[in-house]
């Protein structure tokens, strides 16, 4: 079978591994270098794997346009221009240093999503042990290539792609020399409706890319990432908030801290509960098995005399013969005499 893992920083990520959860910051700093620290701190103690970014300017990821495909018509953003959508939401690149510094001192790794190639190059100073490529850009093969030529692992969003696109994306990836592809299922509606999550896709990307799969959930809650880890997610991304109340272009379909605890925990419960598949007894049965029915003397039988349904019982517990041998002792005969309660077994019965 095909080693599926990625070595991101010190953790190894795939099927075999605990799920990698990674908290997405975006914009929920609302402008606040202070609040930026404190979801940084929020990530670790809800024991998040790694803290993200993105990376870019409202300049690098459109232009100021007053043509109408620019301007933003319904949902969360309405009224909004891309351009200034992106100059509200962007995390000013002098704050990237000092959050990731804060990340590695709390024991998260700490990576971006880089949205043009002079943003690869900063992250490249920045040593980031990994690149995350956001659903929008995962048509931008220039940018994929880009973040493969640093030689390190990418992890690729796959919302609004076509199966097509999700395969030449990977492709490039590979071809350029990334240290392992993930590949996340992804819903680019925020919020996402958990009843159009399609977890059954996960099965499917695995297959179309042969490489490790995730999700990149936007639903509330916790149900969504921790049943996708039950289908085989290895890495699980979700937006982080302080309080939804708080506001911000990403707060209505982030999570509180105690809700990504419940994530973290609930993800890797299910992780352990998977297992092997190997059919094997487990160790919390052993004083269980005990108990199970077998082949009993329920009234008293004198020497010699037949062994019959009146006298012969399956009950627990099991020390007695199996109860799938009932048939084949019942007519015999007793080769002593078997006082109620004693456990059937081959040699006390004639043949």
């Amino acid at each position: 079978m095909k080693n599926l893992d990625v070595k991101i920083g010190s953790r190894v990520v795939g099927p075999g591994h605990e799920p990698f959860v990674i908290a997405e910051m975006s914009a929920n700093h609302q402008g606040s270098l202070e609040r930026a620290m404190d979801i940084v701190q929020a990530a670790a103690k809800a024991g998040a794997h790694a803290l993200k970014l993105q990376t870019y300017t409202a300049d690098t990821l459109t232009i100021e346009s007053e043509r109408e495909e620019f301007q933003i018509k319904g949902g969360l953003w309405d009224g909004h221009s891309l351009h200034s959508l992106y100059q509200e939401a962007y995390t000013p690149w002098d704050w990237h240093a000092p959050l990731f510094a804060r990340a590695k001192e709390l024991g998260l790794l700490a990576f971006s999503s880089p949205f043009d190639l002079s943003a690869v190059a900063y992250l490249e100073e920045l040593d980031v042990p990994a690149y995350k490529i956001a659903s929008f850009e995962l048509v931008d093969h220039g940018l994929i290539a880009a973040c493969a030529a640093t030689g390190k692992p990418v992890i690729m969003s796959t919302g609004l792609a076509a199966p097509e696109e999700v395969k030449e994306a990977v492709a490039v990836a590979q071809r350029h020399g990334a240290g392992g592809v993930v590949v996340l299922h992804c819903l680019s509606g925020y919020p996402s409706p958990p009843t159009e999550f399609n977890l059954r896709r996960l099965e499917a990307l695995r297959s179309l890319t042969g490489v490790a799969v995730g999700i990149s959930d936007h639903s509330l809650g916790a149900t969504i990432p921790i049943a996708a880890t039950a289908l085989g997610a290895c890495v699980i991304e979700k937006h982080l908030t302080l309080k939804r109340s708080d506001g911000g272009p990403d707060g209505a379909f982030s999570l509180e801290p105690h809700e990504l605890a419940e994530v973290v925990a609930g993800s890797r419960t299910i992780w352990k509960a998977l297992g092997s598949g190997e059919a094997k007894r487990a160790d919390s049965e052993s004083a269980s098995r005990r108990y199970r029915r077998s082949l009993y003397v329920v009234e008293h039988i004198k020497e010699g005399e037949s062994l019959t349904l009146d006298n012969v019982r399956s009950i627990r517990p099991s020390l007695g013969l199996e109860p799938k041998h009932l048939s084949a002792v019942l007519g015999k005969r007793a080769k002593r005499a078997l006082p109620k309660g004693t456990p059937l077994a081959w040699a006390l019965v004639a043949a």
